[in-house]
């Protein structure tokens, strides 16, 4: 998406933008230093969940903060001033961070460690796995808040948390090239296609996940000859 600043500003609010750079930048540092704790948090678990269960939780972790005109032109969709209390206030994502797993099941142990621990609240959960959106979309949202301690000070900010799998994530990816990019012929032809993929992904995730329980299952019977039918 081209989050270009495609307002026209006042000489009003430019001095006021001006007079914002300071607390701003202040802001950001603090978002920032609370996606790095969720982020350690995250590859902390990674490492551990790998022993215990002999494979990684995650494929890949990224991170990204808000740009300025995307947080100005956000608010300014929301009928919002752009202001410090605002900002803090009203926007979620300004901190976010996307987890790809391999399997729906690791997206949910993820989860489930994360928010367990007791320096993170769950603000909120938006699961559009179980529940997908209308045009497909799938993926596990977390909305945490996390304290960061400051030199001489703590403050509470919040980072969003996207899990999803690997074939999940490339139909997202698709799907948004597809969503901002202007003049697509047959552009309600491809969204139909698209939601008929994302069908058809979500039961190839079952599919690999129900193969991967065989493999671990003959792997633990081989090291043990215990039968574990719980893995059925």
């Amino acid at each position: 998406m081209d989050n270009r600043l495609e307002y026209t500003l006042s000489r009003e609010q430019f001095d006021k933008f001006e007079e914002m750079a300071v607390p701003f930048q202040k802001l950001m540092m603090q978002y920032e230093c609370a996606m790095l704790e969720v982020r350690t948090k995250l590859e902390v678990l990674n490492k551990e969940l790998s022993l215990l269960h002999s494979r990684n939780p995650f494929e890949s972790i990224k991170s990204r903060l808000k740009s300025p005109e995307s947080i100005y032109g956000k608010l300014q969709r929301n009928g919002q001033d752009f202001t410090i209390e605002n900002i803090r206030e009203n926007l979620n994502d300004i901190a976010g961070i996307r987890v790809i797993c391999s399997f729906t099941e690791d997206i949910y142990m993820l989860a489930d460690c994360l928010v367990a621990q007791d320096d993170i609240t769950l603000i909120e959960k938006k699961d559009y796995i179980a529940d997908p959106k209308p045009n497909g979309y799938r993926s596990l949202h977390l909305i945490l808040d996390i304290p960061i301690f400051m030199t001489d000070e703590k403050k509470h900010r919040r980072v969003e948390v996207q899990l999803r799998t690997i074939a999940m994530d490339f139909w997202a990816s698709l799907e948004h090239k597809m969503k901002y990019k202007k003049d697509i012929e047959n552009a309600e032809g491809i969204s139909e296609e698209l939601k008929y993929c994302a069908e058809i992904i979500s039961q190839l995730d079952r599919r690999m996940e129900q193969i991967c329980k065989r493999i671990d299952k003959k792997e633990l019977y081989s090291q043990t000859g215990i039968l574990r039918t719980d893995l059925e």
